[in-house]
């Protein structure tokens, strides 16, 4: 098992490492504004997770390929999808963001996803910041993108198992938000 502590400090006995369950709040979900915290820089082709449980990223597994995650993938704190995982994220940007980076994201929609028969949607975001202020929704990506986005996610897992992910089409920020209130209900009813 590999864990990777990127987002750590000091204390006087110890290197420790963020918890972000405990120091980042969702968001402001209401305005649009959610915290994301990355686990795999647009790039990678390792799946790095999360695990709230040690409080830290490991890494789940490789891809066999040079099948590369087309963009930033992380989480929201303090929320909980259907499948127990923290509510997935994909924060759009034109650079790699680094694992355990914590960034303010607007919400621009979402993904419907489905992974091996389950639920799996992804929230899309980019960072809150004036290089993107001219991206509101999901009618402001390009095609292209759009395209890369389904391709991986739709063939991520061939080399495991063929046909398993489907993405289910695309949808406004008003659905994602729900999506958000939801898995923190979730988080909130189990914590």
């Amino acid at each position: 098992m590999l864990i990777v502590f990127v987002n750590t400090y000091r204390n006087k006995e110890s290197l420790i490492m963020t918890d972000f369950d405990k120091t980042l709040t969702p968001g402001d979900v209401k305005n649009g504004i959610v915290n994301v915290v990355i686990e795999m820089p647009a790039g990678s082709v390792d799946k790095i997770e999360w695990h709230r449980q040690v409080a830290g990223f490991r890494i789940d597994r490789t891809n066999l390929s040079s099948f590369a995650v087309p963009e930033n993938y992380g989480f929201i704190p303090r929320t909980l999808n259907e499948d127990g995982d923290e509510l997935d994220v994909l924060a759009l940007s034109d650079k790699p963001i680094q694992t355990g980076v914590s960034l303010a994201a607007r919400v621009i929609g979402i993904m419907r996803f489905n992974d091996e028969g389950d639920s799996d949607d992804k929230i899309v975001t980019v960072p809150n910041v004036d290089t993107y202020a001219d991206i509101n929704s999901i009618e402001d990506i390009s095609k292209d993108k759009i395209e890369k986005i389904t391709h991986y996610f739709t063939h991520y897992k061939d080399y495991i198992r063929p046909g398993c992910t489907k993405v289910l089409g695309w949808d406004n920020a008003d659905e994602a938000k729900k999506i958000i209130d939801k898995s923190i209900w979730i988080w909130d009813e189990q914590n």
